[in-house]
């Protein structure tokens, strides 16, 4: 079995990822959504936690074999940056979603000195919102950022515009298409649904997908 279709089987497996086309789960933008992700439940799961931390450091050696240190994202994406970097012997820290109002008000925690080649962790990339917002965060600190890796990826069209417009790159380890066929193998979900999943995936804010 190759690694992203490892990876989509541990997700669903565990319920980290949760297809339910039926009785859409509601976003706290207010988008209905027939899939729900918390990858934080991997951290529980320690077969599927280790594909997935080799997968990180295997795509970093791959993409980013220049990196110095993990920063992750907050706050799911910090336990991982750990597991990864320890995998890797990498320092790693992360960064918070603003400045403490308390102390030194860091935003940025753990060493990091300008000009070091950073590899941003993320556990999600839907929007792509915190993952860019966290690497314009470390290029401000003068961070030389090579890139994004993540453990799975909705591919919406609003991902790769965020993505380009801050002129970052991404690479993950399992995406929509993948898990989506995985799940129609195993009885899952049906083809309806998967187009229904699909549909939805192309424009959130379009309701229609439930029709």
């Amino acid at each position: 079995m190759n690694t992203k279709k490892e990876i989509a089987e541990g997700l669903l497996s565990i319920g980290a990822v949760f297809l339910r086309p039926e009785e859409p789960f509601t976003w706290a933008s207010g988008i209905k959504s027939p899939i729900y992700t918390d990858n934080r439940l991997t951290l529980t799961a320690p077969e599927v936690r280790t594909i997935i931390e080799n997968g990180l450091a295997d795509t970093i050696r791959t993409y980013y074999p220049d990196c110095q240190v993990l920063m992750g994202t907050s706050t799911a994406g910090i336990a991982h940056a750990a597991i990864t970097g320890h995998i890797m012997d990498l320092p790693m820290g992360y960064v918070r979603g603003s400045k403490k109002d308390h102390g030194r008000t860091n935003q940025i925690e753990g060493k990091l000195t300008p000009g070091e080649k950073v590899v941003v962790i993320e556990d999600l990339i839907s929007t792509a919102g915190s993952a860019c917002d966290t690497v314009n965060v470390l290029r401000e600190a003068g961070a030389e950022v090579l890139g994004i890796a993540s453990i799975f990826t909705y591919g919406m069209k609003k991902s790769v515009l965020k993505l380009a417009e801050t002129k970052v790159e991404n690479h993950s380890l399992c995406d929509l298409d993948e898990l989506l066929e995985v799940a129609l193998e195993s009885g899952r979900i049906n083809e309806t649904q998967k187009a229904k999943i699909l549909k939805f995936r192309d424009n959130p804010s379009d309701e229609n997908w439930m029709k």
